[in-house]
């Protein structure tokens, strides 16, 4: 269980450098931040995502779900704020679009390592 996490966030920080080298305005100074950016992510997913859908239910359910991207950008400029100067995010419009890719590529790697921890 353990190793899968890892792995998570190793493809996470994978999407996260991806998305940074796809966008201008997306800036991470490597890759070690990344994967601290992807942990804190991770954890600010586990505490306060929760609460923040809970907290704006009936907007999510009148947007048939859609604003759960505009929380996912959230949680990743808390990342920003909580990570510094060496992951910055000029404007939340670029972190909506970036959670949306970030979503994306990490299904696409996720699906394709989970072939791997079937056998």
């Amino acid at each position: 269980m353990l190793i899968r996490w890892i792995v998570s966030l190793m493809l996470n920080a994978i999407a996260l450098t991806a998305v940074a080298q796809l966008f201008d305005s997306f800036h991470l100074e490597d890759f070690g931040t990344a994967f601290l950016a992807s942990f804190i992510l991770a954890i600010l997913n586990i505490l306060i995502k929760p609460i923040l859908i809970i907290l704006t239910l009936p907007i999510t359910i009148l947007t048939f779900g859609l604003f759960l991207i505009v929380i996912n950008a959230i949680t990743l400029m808390l990342t920003q704020g909580l990570i510094g100067s060496s992951f910055v995010i000029d404007g939340f419009g670029v972190a909506v679009i970036a959670s949306i890719v970030i979503s994306l590529i990490s299904m696409v790697l996720n699906n394709l390592i989970k072939d791997s921890f079937k056998r």
